[in-house]
This record gives C-alpha cells, structure tokens and sequence, in this order.
C-alpha cells in the first residue's frame, strides 16, 4: 500500500492497527482495507441482525414522536410551557431518528454488500486525498461532520430539556400562586432556544477549540465518533477537551436531581398534612400542637408530571452513564470496541422512551392520542335522520 507523507497523522489507535494490518499482508495500492470485526457484528447473520435492529429502533423513534408532535398541535390543551418543552424534546430525539440511525443503516448495509468500505468509513485513512487546483491534498468531505455533531448536539438537547421542564415543575410545585406569571410562554421559548444554541456549540467545541480532533464513522461503535489524532503512540495534550461532554451532562443530571429532591420533599410534605386533614389531627388554620396549614396546594397533575419528569432523568441517567464511562476511559486511553457499540446504542434507545414513559404516565397525552387515532363508525344522528 502507498506509505503516508511524513507530516500526515493517523487518526486513533484503530487506523494505526489497520495501518499494521496492511502491511503484514501485503496488499496492493489499490485494494481497500476491510472493517475490523466485532462482537456485535461479526458475519453476516450478526450484521444481519445489528441491522434489523437499527432499522426497529429508526423507525420507533421516529413514529413515537411524531406522534408526540401530533397531538401536540391538534391537542390546544398541549400549548402550555410543558408542552412546549415536550415538543423541544421530541424534535430532538426525531432528529437522532432520522438522520443519525439511518445513517449507520447505510453504512452498514454498505459495508454488506460492496467489497469495499465506503469512502467515509475511517474517512481520514482509507479515502483517498485529491489534488487541489492549489497543489495540495483535500480529503473528502466527510458526513459524520454532520452526523457526529447533531447526535451530540441532540444528547444535550435532551438533558437541557429535561433540567428545564424539571424547573416548571418545581415552579408549579412550590409557587402554584406565582406559576402564570413566572413561568410564560415566552420565557420557556426563549430557554429553548438557548438550550439548542448552547447544545450545539458545545457538541463542536472539540472542532473549534481544537485541531487534533475530526470525525469519523468509527468500526466498534457503529456510529461517527470524535476521534483525537495520534502524536506518535500518545493522545494529543488537549484530548481533555473530551471530558466537557460528560461534564455538561452530569451537572445538568445532578442539578435536576436536587431540584426533584426539593419538589419531592415538597410533594410528601403536603401528603402528609392532607392525609392529617382527613383523619381529623389536623385543622385547615393549622394543627392541634400548633402546626401550620397548608395555603399553597399544588394540584394532582402538577405532582404526577413531577414524578413523570422524575422516571425522564432516571431513563436519561442509566442511558447516558455508560457513554461517559466511555469516554473518561477513551480520554485515559483505553480502547473499549464491544463496550463502545453497546454504550452509543444504548443512549439512542432513550430517543423513544420518553414517548413510552408519557404514554403510560400522562393522562392527557394518552388522551390525545386516543382521539388522534379515533375514527368514528357510525355517522352523525343528524346524517342518519
């Protein structure tokens, strides 16, 4: 095989692999390098099978939430800050659906049935550089340029989201009195748009504020990855920059878990007292030993949407964990290729959980989609008249 210039560096410990590879065997100037194997989708049965999965999963999370986005326009009780907020995450995880999913499908099915893989498969290595009218080399344009930072940039759409329909909530909760007017539609647009600016400016800080870094559809874990370039055998000095991703998320987790906390203490709080109100302990002025009452009563769906939203940061929580173990042990230089496939595909399944999770908790979205798919048998008395 041609022998690399000097001055080009070999992205991630894998191309240097295949790199070695290629060498021992000999092969040709022109011939392809072939996809490593994995555990998960090594053969054809097993590619088969990773493939039937992702499509499954595709089209999950793109009919559930289009249903969401649905009910939610022909639904006008849905116009509400939740609602809007709702719709913010559904767009989110219909994104994952339609673009990243599909776009590992492709890939895959390429990779099935041509010889060769494609020119974006490990892009910086295996595709061949053309000539400029300059004289220097360009590479192909990659799509995980795209794909990667949308699939981050959704990820933290999601826990931005997540974090601020937790804040309504807990508005609700604790201020029923001042909701209306601390909590606006205009107010919650406004958080929406920063929290999708502020996602996607961070899902490419590691192509702005570095150049040791590009994208690429990386072997092990199926997907476009952030793949830091190699200085020899070591990990650039900035590989660090990595960390901001899990960073960003667990403090976002770790905020809206303490808010849940405070709304939850909340929430027992009034239990309490209202079971004391029905047993006769305790008076509405305030209890026999000099208790107070309770003026500001949230309402029972006020406290059910806390504890969906409290089942949302659980579900976002287990799914996100395994990645960021993932990237913390990539950061250090660990090279985990089954683990990898297992931890990316893990949190894009979370994509169509919300819908699962309000469709078994929220009254109103199950009513919503019951009369989305409603479809009356008989005509109007009038017509029958």
């Amino acid at each position: 095989m041609t022998a690399l210039p000097p001055n080009v560096s070999v992205p991630g410990s894998t191309a240097v692999l295949l790199l070695t590879t290629a060498t021992e065997a000999g092969l040709g100037s022109g011939q392809s390098l072939a996809p490593l194997c994995t555990l998960c989708c090594c053969g054809f049965l097993n590619r088969t099978l990773a493939v039937v999965f992702m499509v499954s999963l595709a089209f999950a999370i793109v009919v559930g939430n289009v249903v969401t986005l649905t009910v939610f326009v022909q639904t006008r009780q849905s116009r509400t800050p939740q609602g809007y907020l709702k719709v913010s995450l559904a767009i989110a995880d219909m994104m994952v659906g339609v673009l990243v999913v599909p776009f590992s499908v492709y890939t895959e099915i390429s990779l099935m049935v041509a010889s060769t893989p494609p020119i974006w498969y490990q892009g910086s290595f295996t595709s061949p550089a053309t000539s400029s009218r300059l004289g220097g080399l360009v590479s192909p344009w990659q799509p995980c340029m795209l794909i990667g930072p949308v699939f981050a940039g959704c990820t933290f759409v999601s826990i931005s989201t997540i974090f601020l329909m937790t804040l309504e909530r807990s508005v609700a909760i604790l201020r029923p009195l001042h909701k209306d007017t601390l909590v606006t539609r205009r107010r919650t647009l406004l958080l929406i748009f920063l929290s999708w600016a502020a996602s996607f400016l961070l899902a490419l800080a590691p192509l702005i504020f570095s150049s040791n870094f590009i994208l690429e559809y990386n072997e092990c874990s199926r997907m476009c990855n952030y793949i830091p370039l190699l200085f020899g055998s070591r990990l650039p000095p900035d590989a660090n920059i990595l960390l901001l991703f899990p960073t960003f998320d667990f403090t976002l987790l770790g905020g809206t878990l303490a808010v849940n906390i405070v709304s939850f203490t909340s929430i027992r709080r009034y239990t309490r007292k209202r079971k004391l109100l029905s047993e006769g302990s305790l008076t509405e002025g305030g209890a026999v030993g000099g208790g107070g009452g309770c003026p500001h009563r949230p309402s029972f769906s006020d406290i059910k949407a806390a504890k969906t939203i409290g089942i949302l940061t659980f579900a976002f929580t287990a799914s996100f964990t395994p990645i960021a173990v993932f990237v913390l042990g990539n950061v250090v230089g660990y090279t985990w290729c089954n683990f990898s496939f297992f931890a990316f595909w893990i949190l894009t399944g979370n994509s169509c959980c919300n819908v699962i999770i309000y469709s078994v908790r929220d009254r109103r979205f199950r009513k919503g989609v019951t009369l989305l798919f409603r479809r009356d048998q008989s005509p109007p008395h009038s017509e029958k008249n």
